[in-house]
């Protein structure tokens, strides 16, 4: 049975999804742009906005009673592949050895125009 992982310290979904969905001890995270929750805005530059992703992600991991500490996948999708150093930088203050598995592709174009958006699968 799926249930619904909700948090208002993650941006609300922007359409007909989820957050997250739990299945068993597994969690299933939507993708999460960085729209800070309290205000609805999104910072300036690839480093901000990363920092502002990964905290909403873990925040929606916590709402689901796992962390990042438990991820076992990701899936980072950013506009512009010149970013992918400042990015991982970011991404390696979120997580230790060892890493998830990780796939990372440039895209054209993603909600709001932010310049990522990640998911994550994580065990409980």
């Amino acid at each position: 049975m799926k249930k619904v992982i909700s948090t208002d310290k993650a941006p609300a979904a922007i359409g007909p999804y989820s957050q997250a969905i739990e299945v068993g001890n597994m969690v299933y995270t939507s993708g999460i742009i960085p729209v800070d929750p309290a205000t609805g805005e999104i910072p300036e530059g690839s480093v901000a906005q990363a920092e502002q992703a990964f905290t909403n992600m873990k925040n929606l991991l916590e709402a689901a009673g796992t962390s990042v500490d438990n991820v076992i996948k990701t899936t980072v999708f950013i506009k512009e592949m010149n970013d992918f150093g400042a990015i991982n930088e970011v991404y390696a203050k979120y997580f230790t050895e060892p890493y998830p598995s990780r796939s990372c592709v440039e895209v054209a174009r993603l909600p709001k125009d932010v310049m990522l958006e990640i998911e994550a699968i994580a065990t409980k």
